[in-house]
């Protein structure tokens, strides 16, 4: 288990002139027998990085009586002889080894780099105290001594080494602890950590502190109890162990046990970390959500110190860990505070990742960063209103609080390296989300534009029932067909008191960033249960409704860059003016013939003797010859290489023939030739701009064709295409088979008479086969024409009237598919034997 990841201003910890035996004990190196060694980091075709294994002692504990032996790895700075120091500090659950990639990067970019494994993890002694002031912060204080005597590390003055330390996790609590207890930490860039343990554990979304928090059990107990050891509490301080386990079994935090978790946390030094500080937090975690990032920023920030915020896609739960984004992100922030390079290339305020749907090509999500100049908080810099319907509803806590709702699936990203279990949430999706009964719903009428939430959304509630009542407060994303998805799987639980005569209280959701789609709800949900939390055993109902509208925060200023314009942007105009120069001189030396034929002007589409050979030599199209009357639906058939989809190119203007002709409606087909307006089609798959809904994405195109917007028939095309409510959500969220369905609906705007579609169902399941077959006769039926390459022979046959069969660029066999089949045989089996003889029909 492995969980993440002005100098003048700052005092010194426990006062000036403080020397202690722990200080002096920094020094020890202890090279026992495998103990330490140099060793070389190697990658190949980067320059090498010499790395130096030691076991350092320190000494720590409440009086400076433990001696604990940490498993550390230096790593020289590639390049110069002396460099800025950064200390790496691995997550909860880790050892040094997990950071050695990242050291290596920073070294090659000249800086000396420490990793160590924490007291109590990996080969290091002594045991886990939770980033205490008493022992882990002590130790990593000692590392800077260590540090400081180090010839290649820079040095502001004697003793004091220019330094930095990031960590992500457990990992990035030390470096903020540190930062307030050393005055001698320059700049710190802390990872998806906490800002209050007790908060984090005891969680409370009406604000009213850790004694009115809801246990999270689940995460807890993968801290107390999935660690190795001889005991329960695996290596932890039995102190420590022994408070765990009494609040796990009450399920309530004592006052004790808030106050140990308290020392543990950067709440309680808020006030004296005064360093340049570059906060990451993620957007899928359900450990250290968002707020704990916020708290963080604003008490830095009230201290005068440079803050920094970013908030990206992965987490604990899992999601993109964006490790090259993140990573790049602290080399600048560290160049720019520990170097002082101007020109590093500086960190906004504020960053948000967000994802920008899946690019058709690669079927890979694509990530954006929307960035701003400063860190608004979480109440955002605009906010709206959004009402909410529901009448009064009475839910109920099932007896032993089961069986429990499910929102996120709190530790499962933490059962392997954070970030390697990414389908997490994929898992949570297939499981019941809120059980019958529990919850209560409240809806927003439908957005009539987008909205951008980036924040904590507010509402107020009025709940009654006997006692204390636990509740979680989620937010859903309701699509124009009814199906509602997590806006992020991430709960708010809240404790009310009292709350027998009904208690009106202000829950704060989640932060996050998400954008809800036009025509698309808001839901809130307020469930009894939840199965990362502890909640009453007995059973209860409660009643629960809204008493204000949902207060939603923005930052209009967050501002995505453009990307730059791709080469071909520039390069195709040019190409296009000296082809088409070519295709005029050409056309003028083969004087062809008369550009329109009134004798061919009812037929959809006339080849003759149609030839291409490539420069490599290969004929791919070969005196190919054929006519397709109205109302047909012709396949073209043939197998890989055949040369359809040359022809297809050929058919739409975008390759000119060495030979022969294409005529459609006796027009005869050159690149930009107007009678293409009559044709539709799409070849090579489709490509749409995935953040925009299916009906926008139409829009565009039409709008791009320059056409009266009457004459599109949007209306029409999308009936026979028929692809409902699922038009109006953002193109990312589509199966294939919808992608191909709308790619279809934009080659029928207009309502071509002459339809012309590449493998349209490729990537399909049987179903949507059909519904594609029964797309293209609805069509045809209208009196227009389709033409269809294909290699789903069966297919063919049941959707097709005729068929030209191709092979080796040449027409084989043409006519009904009747025909072409014969009685009795199937038009598999005619294809194979007209392919395998070689004949023409």
């Amino acid at each position: 288990m492995r969980l993440g990841g002005a100098r003048g201003l700052r005092e010194r910890w426990g006062g000036a002139g403080r020397v202690t035996r722990w200080t002096a004990a920094a020094g020890a190196v202890a090279v026992a027998a495998g103990g330490g060694g140099l060793a070389w980091g190697v990658t190949s075709g980067e320059p090498p990085v010499r790395a130096l294994h030691q076991r350092i002692q320190v000494v720590d504990g409440p009086k400076d009586d433990q001696r604990v032996s940490l498993d550390t790895t230096f790593f020289r700075p590639v390049g110069r002889a002396k460099g800025p120091a950064v200390l790496l500090a691995h997550g909860f659950g880790g050892s040094k080894n997990d950071m050695r990639a990242e050291a290596e990067d920073l070294a090659r970019a000249g800086y000396a780099v420490l990793t160590w494994s924490a007291r109590g993890f990996g080969a290091s002694t002594g045991q886990i105290a939770l980033n205490s002031p008493d022992y882990e912060v002590k130790d990593v204080r000692q590392l800077i001594d260590w540090l400081a005597r180090r010839p290649e590390v820079t040095l502001d003055r004697p003793g004091d080494p220019r330094v930095g330390i990031a960590g992500a996790s457990y990992g990035g609590a030390i470096a903020l602890m540190t930062a307030a207890h050393d005055r001698r930490v320059d700049a710190i860039a802390p990872q998806i950590t906490w800002y209050s343990l007790p908060d984090a554990l005891f969680p409370d979304a009406t604000g009213e502190g850790a004694d009115a928090g809801v246990f999270k059990k689940l995460w807890a107990g993968i801290f107390f109890t999935g660690t190795p050891g001889n005991d329960a509490c695996g290596r932890f301080l039995p102190s420590l162990c022994a408070m765990y386990q009494q609040v796990a079994e009450s399920g309530r935090p004592t006052p004790e046990a808030v106050e140990t978790l308290r020392r543990s946390s950067p709440e309680s030094v808020a006030d004296r970390i005064r360093v340049p500080t570059l906060l990451v937090q993620g957007q899928s975690d359900s450990l250290f959500p968002l707020d704990h990032a916020d708290a963080n920023a604003r008490a830095i920030a009230r201290n005068g110190a440079p803050v920094s915020v970013v908030w990206f896609q992965g987490g604990h739960d899992g999601g993109d860990p964006e490790t090259a984004r993140v990573q790049g992100l602290v080399r600048d922030w560290f160049d720019r505070r520990l170097r002082g390079e101007d020109d590093a290339r500086p960190v906004d305020g504020f960053t948000v990742t967000r994802t920008g749907g899946i690019d058709s090509a690669s079927q890979q999500v694509v990530v954006q960063a929307a960035s701003t100049g400063r860190y608004p908080g979480l109440g955002g810099t605009e906010r709206r209103t959004v009402p909410l319907t529901g009448r009064e509803q009475t839910i109920h806590n099932p007896a032993g609080g089961s069986p429990p709702s499910i929102s996120a699936l709190p530790g499962l990203g933490a059962l392997g390296s954070i970030g390697d279990l990414g389908g997490a949430g994929a898992l949570a999706g297939q499981l019941p989300a809120d059980m019958p009964g529990q919850s209560a719903v409240f809806d927003s009428p439908r957005l009539t534009e987008p909205l951008q939430l980036t924040g904590a959304p507010t509402v107020r509630v009025r709940v009654q029932g006997e006692g204390d009542v636990v509740l979680f407060a989620k937010l859903y994303d309701v699509a124009p067909d009814g199906q509602a998805s997590p806006a992020r799987r991430l709960p708010a639980p809240l404790r009310v008191r009292d709350a027998g005569d009904g208690r009106e209280v202000t829950v704060t959701l989640p932060g996050m960033d998400y954008r809800f789609d036009r025509g698309h709800r808001m839901r809130l949900v307020l469930s009894t249960t939840d199965m990362g939390f502890a909640t009453p055993v007995q059973p209860a109902t409660y009643k629960v409704r809204t008493v204000s509208g949902l207060t939603v925060p923005g930052v209009p200023s967050l501002t995505t860059p453009a990307a730059p314009l791709p080469a071909w942007v520039w390069i195709l105009p040019a190409a296009g003016l000296a082809v088409a120069a070519g295709i005029l001189a050409t056309g003028r030396r083969r004087g062809g013939g008369a550009e329109h034929d009134s004798s061919l002007a009812d037929v959809p589409l006339q080849i003759t003797g149609l030839t291409k050979a490539y420069k490599n030599g290969h004929l791919a199209v070969d005196d190919l010859s054929f006519r397709v009357e109205k109302g047909q639906v012709l396949g073209l058939l043939g197998p890989n290489g055949a040369g359809k989809t040359t022809t297809l190119r050929m058919l739409m203007g975008l390759i000119h023939p060495d030979a022969g002709e294409i005529r459609i409606f006796g027009h005869r087909v050159t690149p930009g030739a107007p009678v293409l307006s009559r044709l539709g089609s799409f070849v090579e798959g489709p490509g749409f701009l995935p953040h925009l809904s299916g009906r926008d994405n139409l829009d565009l195109y039409w709008r791009a064709t320059g056409r009266p917007a009457e004459e599109a028939h949007v209306e029409e095309a999308l009936r026979i295409a028929d692809l409902g409510a699922a038009l109006d959500r953002p193109v990312r969220t589509y199966s294939q088979g919808m992608r191909q369905r709308l790619a279809i609906a934009q080659a029928m705007l207009g309502l071509p008479d002459l339809l012309v579609l590449d493998e349209p169902t490729n990537g399909l399941d049987p179903p949507q086969i059909r519904e594609m077959r029964e797309v293209l006769v609805r069509y045809a039926a209208a009196g227009r024409t389709v033409i269809v390459s294909s290699h789903l022979l069966a297919e063919v046959e049941q959707t097709c009237t005729h068929a030209v069969v191709m092979s080796r660029g040449r027409r084989v066999a043409a006519g009904p598919v009747a025909e072409i089949v014969g009685s009795g045989r199937r038009l598999e089996d005619a294809f194979l034997e007209i392919i395998g003889t070689g004949g023409t029909a």
